[in-house]
């Protein structure tokens, strides 16, 4: 059970200070970041003999410390004696002793833990916006992707717009006619950007008493916001990865198995390049009895899958943009018993008869003292709030699902992007007199993606589709999710398109699942008028940069 810290001052922790020899202490000092301290990096070491370390680590009583001296370094029945072969200066240690080490001990203890205790940043640039989706797909990686608000897209890149065209389309009759219909899209995306800008400023004038820097950059976001409408899915962005061994060979499993040659291609690149920086975490991925019977496996999967979805008679029924199709309507009596779980020691079945036996209104209060005084959106409630789930099918157009995609705690999976659900027209493009050059634009892109399809299949006509078509795909997320996704992705400075998504998300929990504590315990979510949206973020940046400034 818990208990609340007594307030009175205590004495500092006393931990034990393990003794190591000078000698000892001058080779354990070029690796880790102290000799004395319980808490303390390694560094100047190859990802596999982290890797290695911790595999062992986990099957002796020895310290981290004593076990490299002893195991890592001075055993020679590991021949192991070579490995602080370091250079002056702290330099790594050879990479070819530290893959055999790896070997040994994968060999010894052989579960794919041993794989997560490692990781590699990777650069992936000039990669489209569908192979972006494969690339974020998943949950155990981190993720960083160039934005489409604070970048002109309709800057070349090597002489020409930027977008990617695939191999399938390169060798095929319809290269010119895919060029010339994303040409177009890019250059109406040009054209429309000056005056779309100019509406902002009409509509929203500059406030008084603040640099031009903030407001421009403001009303320049809030433009390309709007015109990424005119994006095509081949739009290529540059993308950061950090992820363990364990995640990166996941993910380039997958991406052999693609249908698109693009992600084939790139899973190929991938490698090539981890394998310079954590080979031995990655040998499995194209060895043809574990990595490629494992994307062979895929790739029957969804075949079959593909044969058996293609026999189904119905046509999709007339939906809003989000609807809510599953939830608990005890929720709120399970999240309740679920928050007084750890302050008990009750069986959790005995706390929800308790729960289920209370009055809605203490049922509300409950929720309520959970989710306690929240000072700001990052104040988030405990794991009692993941008793209750929601599934959402969701309507909404490619640049929504793109940012949307991303919150990998989501169970989230989506559909082909096509143009049979139409597209969206911005409301600032509508206001600004745009319309018409817009709707022009869509229709091209319609019928080049209709030609493509017809000859290069569903999956690689993807590329020509802009973002303002629709994309239909769901979103299963926990109560405790919600808070991070709706209170985050409402605010002033985001998106119009998923401002609006994730405020009907939010009013979907609270009246049509009936969960108004839940929902009233989102006290962060914001429904209204965004304005300029980035402008009071701009505005902070730029009073940091000034206060920064010498002499200020």
């Amino acid at each position: 059970m818990a208990s609340r810290p007594d307030p009175r001052p205590l004495p500092p922790a006393r931990y034990y200070r393990e003794e190591f020899t000078a000698e000892e202490t001058a080779v354990l000092s070029r690796f880790f970041t102290n000799t004395t301290e319980p808490v303390f990096a390694l560094i100047n070491l190859p990802e596999v003999v982290k890797g290695a370390l911790f595999a062992r680590y986990s099957r002796t009583t020895r310290s981290l410390r004593r076990l490299f001296l002893d195991e890592f370094h001075h055993a020679p029945e590991l021949g192991m004696a070579h490995l602080a072969e370091a250079q002056e200066g702290g330099e790594a240690v050879g990479l070819a002793r530290a893959e055999g080490l790896y070997e040994r001990i994968f060999t010894e203890y052989g579960d794919d833990s041993v794989a997560q205790l490692g990781s590699a940043h990777l650069a992936c640039e000039q990669a489209s916006n569908l192979l972006t989706k494969v690339l974020e797909r998943g949950r155990l990686a981190s993720y960083l992707e160039q934005s489409t608000r604070y970048l002109r897209f309709d800057r070349p890149l090597g002489g020409r717009y930027r977008y990617f065209t695939p191999p399938e389309v390169a060798v095929s009759p319809l290269a010119s006619l895919y060029e010339e219909n994303l040409d177009g899209l890019f250059t109406t995306y040009s054209r429309l950007v000056d005056p779309l800008e100019a509406y902002y400023r009409r509509r929203h004038p500059p406030p008084e008493g603040e640099g031009d820097v903030a407001y421009r950059a403001s009303v320049q976001a809030r433009a390309y916001d709007d015109l990424r409408g005119l994006l095509p899915a081949a739009t290529i962005s540059h993308l950061g990865i950090h992820a363990s061994g364990q995640a990166y060979e996941a993910l380039l499993v997958r991406m052999r198995a693609h249908p698109l040659a693009e992600a084939r291609d790139y899973a190929e690149r991938m490698l090539t390049e981890l394998r310079r920086v954590i080979p031995a975490f990655l040998r499995r991925v194209d060895l043809p009895d574990r990595g490629g019977a494992w994307s062979r496996y895929l790739g029957l999967t969804a075949s079959d899958m593909e044969g058996r979805a293609a026999g189904l008679p119905e046509a999709p029924e007339d939906r809003p943009e989000v609807t809510l199709v599953d939830w608990d309507p005890e929720a709120e009596a399970k999240v309740a018993a679920a928050a007084l779980y750890p302050y008990t020691d009750l069986p959790d079945d005995q706390l929800l008869r308790h729960a289920r036996s209370l009055p809605a209104a203490e049922v509300a209060r409950l929720i309520a003292a959970y989710a306690g005084d929240r000072g700001n959106r990052r104040h988030r409630p405990g794991r009692g709030m993941e008793r209750a789930d929601y599934r959402f099918d969701l309507l909404c157009d490619y640049g929504i699902f793109r940012d949307l995609q991303r919150h990998r705690i989501l169970t989230i999976d989506w559909q082909r992007l096509g143009t049979g659900h139409g597209f969206v027209v911005p409301q600032g493009v509508v206001e600004a007199g745009l319309e018409p050059e817009w709707r022009s634009a869509m229709a091209a892109a319609a019928e080049g993606h209709v030609a493509l399809a017809a000859s290069l299949g569903p999956d690689v006509a993807q590329y020509a589709v802009p973002f303002a078509y629709r994309i239909r795909f769901y979103v299963q997320l926990n109560a405790r999710e919600a808070f991070h996704l709706l209170e985050l992705r409402t605010q002033a400075g985001g998106h119009p398109g998923y401002r609006r998504v994730c405020a009907e998300m939010h009013r979907l929990i609270a009246n049509q699942a009936g969960h108004h504590a839940i929902a009233g315990a989102m006290r962060f979510v914001d429904a209204g008028d965004g304005g300029l949206g980035r402008l009071e973020g701009e505005q902070r940046a730029a009073r940091r940069r000034r206060e920064a400034e010498p002499g200020a």
